[in-house]
């Protein structure tokens, strides 16, 4: 499949969304001039706000684009009454943003007790910030498809589709597949692909795109000298994979990745 203008339009106003959040939530951290415990709660009054109004908008402009998009595949109307608790704050990663958004200030401290300058631990802490956002933004997106696809009983599954100039090989793997409406598409931190609903008179099965998921392949191959068409051999997937983070569920990444846990100093997303 390939974007429609319905799908270019929706893109460019989530991109734009996205722009803004990230911007205003940058300007936030930056302005802070002191990364201290007391420091979390002002930084939070300003951003949190910013970033649920940013997830708000994504749900309701996604929900608007599915109910477009089914129309236009089924030629029915569905209207869908979204529940804006289920794909925004608390309900992406189940647990407190309060919680999530303390992160980038524990990054700062402890690259400072490493003996990191203040600019460059502040950066980093800056870098956290961003993929929490991004991440953050993207699973409300998700969400948004998986609640708004329940109530569409003329769709079967969801695929990606590719945005941008520039995508990862996770993503394009991802993008050559078919996921069950009923799941959440994997993402990685900082995924920006347009997950679309599909009706369907039959299942065509997880793959979908040979051709592309061949060209992928004879990339890999190249790259890296071994490769398995198939991608379902134990040593292909040592290459690609799709792991189950404890907070925003399917990720893609690379086996050998381990999810860090409560206990770690520094979690991943």
């Amino acid at each position: 499949m390939s974007l429609t203008p319905l799908d270019r339009k929706y893109g460019r106003v989530i991109s734009g969304i996205w722009t803004t959040v990230l911007g205003r939530t940058a300007r936030t951290w930056t302005g802070l001039g002191s990364y201290r415990d007391a420091d979390i709660t002002r930084f939070q009054k300003t951003a949190l706000p910013i970033l649920l109004a940013g997830q708000r908008n994504i749900a309701s402009l996604t929900a608007t684009y599915l109910e477009q998009l089914y129309k236009d595949i089924s030629d029915e109307r569905s209207r869908v009454n979204l529940d804006f608790d289920k794909v925004t704050g608390r309900a992406l990663r189940d647990v407190d943003p309060e919680e999530v958004y303390a992160r980038p200030f524990h990054d700062v401290w402890y690259a400072l007790s490493q003996g990191e300058p203040l600019d460059v631990a502040t950066e980093r802490g800056g870098n956290r910030l961003e993929i929490l956002a991004k991440t953050d933004l993207q699973l409300t997106r998700t969400h948004t498809v998986r609640e708004v696809a329940d109530e569409q009983p003329g769709v079967e599954y969801t695929i990606r589709e590719l945005q941008g100039e520039y995508n990862c090989a996770l993503c394009l793997i991802a993008s050559t597949q078919r996921y069950h409406k009923k799941d959440l598409a994997p993402i990685h931190p900082g995924c920006d692909c347009l997950v679309k609903t599909v009706k369907a008179d039959y299942d065509p099965g997880q793959v979908i795109d040979e051709e592309k998921l061949d060209a992928i392949h004879n990339a890999v191959e190249a790259a890296l000298g071994t490769f398995d068409r198939g991608g379902r051999a134990v040593d292909y997937r040592k290459i690609i994979v799709s792991h189950d983070h404890g907070e925003i569920g399917p990720v893609l990444g690379y086996r050998g990745q381990r999810f860090t846990g409560p206990d770690d100093v520094n979690l991943p997303t």
